[in-house]
C-alpha cells in the first residue's frame, strides 16, 4: 500500500462515519466494480461517504498523502474514471437523497443519486429536468459533462438546468457556487467534467412534466435505413416541433413483444420517439414518422415518464464490455448515413449499435461561452456503442468502433461530447471544450493547481 501505514488507515477510519474499504475488506470487490467491465482496477483504499464532512476528510488525505484520487458517483462513465489503481476512491454512492421543492420547481440533489432516484422523487410532483436515457446512470456525471436527454429540445442542456453546487475543492473546502458565488467556479462545473473539486449537492430547475407522455418505437427493416434516415433528417430540418424528440437506433432487434419472431435478431432501424404535450399534438407528430417506410412492428402510446427513463435500461445493463467513439454533427449529410448504414450492417457483436441523439432546441440558442460545455451548435451527438461479453472480442469490437469513426469523421463538426470520450482518447479533450479550454485550464489553476483530481478527462491547470 503506497506510502500508508496502519496508523494511517485508522486515523482515517476514526476521522470519517463512512465505511473505509481495503482490498481484504468485505464489499471492496463491488465497491471497486464499474459499468463498464474492461475497467478493472484495484485501488487501495474506498472512502464510501456519509456527508460532505467526509468528502472533505478523505480529499485532504489523498492529498497529504500524494495518494492517486477518483471520484465515484453512478460508476457509469465509459472511461472508468470513478476508480483508479492504487489510489483512493471518494465513493458517493451511498449518498442519494433527492429533496424536491414543489413550489419553487426546485430540486436538491446529492452525488450518489441515480437518474431513478432523481424521477422518482420529481415525478411524485409531476417535475422533471433534462437527465439522459438510462435510469441507472449517476446524476453527478451526467451533469459535469453537460447532461441531455429526451427533455433536451425543449428545456435545454442539464447544465442549463443546473442553478447552484456545493463543492469541495483540492484544499479540502467547502465551497456554494452559483452565478452569484464563485461564478467563475460554476461556469466551469457546468460542463467541465470532474476537474475542479468533488460536487456534494446539486440544485436543479425543475419543469411541469408527465406524469404521463407520449413514447415509443418505429421498427423499421435495415433495407429502409437509408431512406428512413433521409427522411428523418428533412422532418428534422423543417416542421418538427420542439415538443417532439427522435433519436435513431441501427442494430439487431431485440425479442420485443411487439415485434415477430422473424424479425428478431434481425437488422433494423429503430426511431425512439417522445413528446411531452397535449396527446392529440404528440400523434400529430409522430404520424409523419410512420410514412419514412413500411415498419416491422411499432409500440407508441401513453406511458409513465419514469418507464419511459427505464425503457433501454435493459440494453444499457451493466456487466458487458463497452468501447465508444462519438462525433457531434450539425446535419446528417448523405455520406454520414451511408456510413452508418453501411457499419450497421457489419455489427461486430449482438449488443452492439449506432445511436444517433437529437439535441438542438433550446441547447442550440444558448451561447456557446455561457457554460464550459461548448457544442451549441450540435443538432445531433452520434454514438457508437461497441458492446460485447468476452475478453476475446476485444480487438474486432474495437476496431469496427474506430473504423467507423474514421468513415464519418469528415461529415462531423470535430467536436465531442466528454461524457462520450473512451480513457484512450485524451487527444480529444481539447475538441470537448473548444475555445473555451483555455478559461477552463486558468480556473483549474485557481482551484486545482497541482491537478489533484486527474483521473478523469483531464484539463491540466494552466503554467
Amino acid at each position: 500500500m503506497p506510502n500508508l501505514t496502519t496508523d494511517h488507515i485508522d486515523m482515517l477510519r476514526h476521522a470519517v462515519r463512512g465505511k473505509v474499504l481495503l482490498p481484504a475488506d468485505a464489499g471492496y470487490e463491488t465497491a471497486r466494480t464499474v459499468w463498464n467491465a474492461t475497467v478493472d482496477r484495484r485501488p487501495a483504499i474506498i472512502v464510501q461517504c456519509s456527508g460532505t464532512a467526509d468528502v472533505m476528510q478523505a480529499v485532504g488525505f489523498a492529498r497529504d498523502r500524494g495518494l492517486v484520487l477518483a471520484v465515484r458517483g453512478g460508476g457509469h462513465n465509459i472511461a472508468g474514471s470513478a476508480i483508479c489503481n492504487g489510489g483512493l476512491v471518494i465513493d458517493l454512492s451511498q449518498l442519494r437523497t433527492v429533496h424536491v421543492d414543489p413550489l419553487e420547481r426546485v430540486a436538491w440533489v446529492s452525488p450518489g443519486a441515480t437518474l431513478a432516484d432523481f424521477d422518482h422523487e420529481a415525478q411524485a410532483q409531476g417535475l422533471a429536468t433534462p437527465l439522459g436515457i438510462n435510469s441507472t446512470t449517476g446524476v453527478a456525471g451526467l451533469t459535469l459533462g453537460g447532461g441531455f436527454g429526451w427533455l433536451t429540445r425543449k428545456y435545454g442542456m442539464t447544465v442549463d438546468n443546473l442553478l447552484g453546487c456545493e463543492i469541495v475543492t483540492a484544499d479540502g473546502t467547502r465551497h456554494w457556487t452559483d452565478s452569484r458565488h464563485e461564478p467563475e467556479l460554476f461556469w466551469a462545473l457546468r460542463g467541465g467534467g470532474g476537474n475542479f473539486g468533488v460536487v456534494t449537492l446539486f440544485q436543479f430547475r425543475l419543469h411541469p412534466v408527465g406524469p404521463m407522455i407520449t413514447a415509443g418505437l418505429l421498427v423499421f427493416p435495415a433495407v429502409e435505413a437509408k431512406a428512413v434516415l433521409r427522411q428523418y433528417r428533412a422532418y428534422v430540418e423543417s416542421t418538427m416541433p420542439e415538443d417532439l424528440n427522435v433519436w435513431v437506433v441501427l442494430r439487431k432487434a431485440p425479442p420485443l413483444p411487439f415485434l415477430p419472431a422473424s424479425a428478431h435478431g434481425k437488422d433494423v432501424v429503430v426511431l425512439a420517439v417522445f413528446h411531452d404535450g397535449d396527446p392529440a399534438a404528440a400523434e400529430k407528430a409522430i404520424e409523419p414518422l410512420r410514412k419514412f417506410g413500411e415498419t416491422v412492428g411499432e409500440h407508441v402510446g401513453q406511458m409513465p415518464y419514469t418507464a419511459w427513463q427505464q425503457a433501454f435500461d435493459a440494453l444499457l445493463g451493466p456487466g458487458a464490455r463497452n468501447y465508444w467513439k462519438s462525433h457531434n454533427f450539425t446535419r446528417l449529410e448523405d455520406g454520414a448515413i451511408d456510413a452508418m448504414t453501411d457499419f450497421a450492417l457489419r455489427l461486430p457483436s449482438p449488443l452492439a449499435d449506432i445511436f444517433v441523439g437529437q439535441v438542438g432546441g433550446v441547447a442550440n440558442r444558448v451561447a456557446p461561452d455561457a457554460t464550459a460545455y461548448h457544442h451549441r451548435d450540435a443538432r445531433y451527438v452520434l454514438n457508437v456503442h461497441a458492446r460485447w461479453e468476452r475478453p476475446d472480442e476485444d480487438a474486432a469490437c474495437i476496431a469496427w468502433a474506430r473504423d467507423f469513426f474514421r468513415a464519418t469523421e469528415t461529415f462531423a463538426t470535430g467536436g465531442v461530447y466528454v461524457n462520450f470520450l473512451t480513457d484512450d482518447e485524451t487527444a480529444r479533450i481539447g475538441a470537448a471544450y473548444g475555445p473555451n479550454y483555455a478559461r477552463l485550464a486558468q480556473i483549474k489553476r485557481t482551484y486545482d493547481p497541482q491537478n489533484l483530481f486527474s483521473t478523469n478527462q483531464n484539463i491540466a491547470p494552466a503554467s
